[in-house]
């Protein structure tokens, strides 16, 4: 995109995706996450979760995003399909194929129950003192509503996250 950058490695292996400075980058505590100095109206802004970079990126530059709706079409879809499959299912198949035994169900329910509860509070902080996921009722909230009404299956109760439970009660009455 021409664009200057500056890349700063986050080591996962020592847990500097937790440090304060860059959780107020990504909440989420994932990279990859940027910071445009140069964002809109001039001032710094910081993005996570690789979506929403390209778009940005997208949207910034006038570049890779084709402007008439429907050429952004099979972008949009396409780049969904990597987010929500081809991505996190290899990335599961890079750990477990990891391992130097057979594991059994137990391990990897284990490994999913941990990291669907860690999502499920990262939802809960970005929910504290608003209404909304991103402020006003979005496409997001409808996106990540179509997960959170299977919370008893799994295994969440929203009584545990608060604000997940005022956000998702909302919605539901919609």
């Amino acid at each position: 995109m021409g664009l200057p950058y500056k890349v700063i490695p986050v080591n996962i292996g020592k847990g500097e995706q937790m440090a304060p400075a860059f959780l107020a980058i990504s909440p989420n505590n994932k990279i990859p996450a940027i910071v445009d100095p140069d964002g809109p109206g001039g001032k710094p802004v910081s993005i996570f979760e690789s979506g929403a970079i390209l778009l940005y990126l997208g949207e910034k530059t006038g570049k890779f995003l084709p402007k008439p709706l429907a050429e952004r079409i099979p972008v949009y879809e396409w780049l969904m399909w990597q987010m929500g499959g081809f991505g996190p299912m290899p990335g599961q198949v890079h750990h477990f194929i990891a391992l130097e035994n057979e594991q059994d169900r137990a391990y990897g329910l284990k490994r999913y129950m941990a990291e669907t509860r860690r999502l499920y509070g990262v939802l809960d902080r970005r929910l504290d003192g608003r209404d909304f996921v991103a402020g006003e009722l979005s496409v997001a909230d409808f996106a990540i509503l179509g997960w959170a009404w299977r919370h008893p299956r799994h295994k969440v109760e929203l009584s545990d996250f608060p604000n997940v439970k005022r956000w998702y009660e909302t919605l539901m009455a919609r």
